[in-house]
């Protein structure tokens, strides 16, 4: 139990790296060791150990980042959360709409550094950078998807 509970900490410190709450990540993690389909929000209160209203911010901002699909089962009396399709997925291109504010922020500041060419140098590497990321990414991801379609399990071959 304790790998687990380690792995669903580890999950909410990556996410909160990347600008969720570590509370969302744990949800994440949690949701994805979880043997059942789904979970309600007081069973994950209950097993991360967060109050009610650290777990209503974060279901929230999963659902509209669309990492997690809130539904009600059949006869249900309580909604329920569930990692959306390809949650990875989904939330890289979520992500990517920050290449091109990055790019931007490197004109902007080519757009003042003058004529130091320190300044420039890293400034343009910045927005060559993210410019290609920009560029790139989203066919890496198209990829990805195909990929994943060609696999009969609907999961990317770990073999290719």
């Amino acid at each position: 139990m304790a790998d687990v509970e380690e792995f669903v900490e580890s999950t909410g410190l990556y996410f909160e790296r990347l600008g969720l709450s570590r509370t969302a990540g744990r949800v994440i993690g949690s949701l994805l060791v979880n043997p059942g389909e789904s979970a309600d929000a007081p069973g994950l209160c209950e097993s991360l150990g967060v109050a009610k209203s650290s777990m209503s911010v974060a279901l929230g901002q999963l659902e509209r980042g669309g990492l997690v699909e809130r539904f009600r089962p059949p006869r249900g009396r309580r909604d329920h959360y569930r990692l959306a399709d390809d949650v990875f997925g989904r939330a890289f291109r979520a992500k990517m709409a920050e290449f091109t504010t990055f790019a931007q922020l490197a004109e902007r500041g080519l757009a003042v550094v003058g004529d130091n060419p320190r300044g420039r140098d890293r400034l343009e590497l910045m927005r060559d950078m993210y410019a290609f990321m920009g560029r790139e990414f989203p066919k890496l991801l198209d990829q990805w998807e195909l990929e994943k379609r060609r696999s009969p399990t609907g999961r990317a071959d770990s073999a290719t």
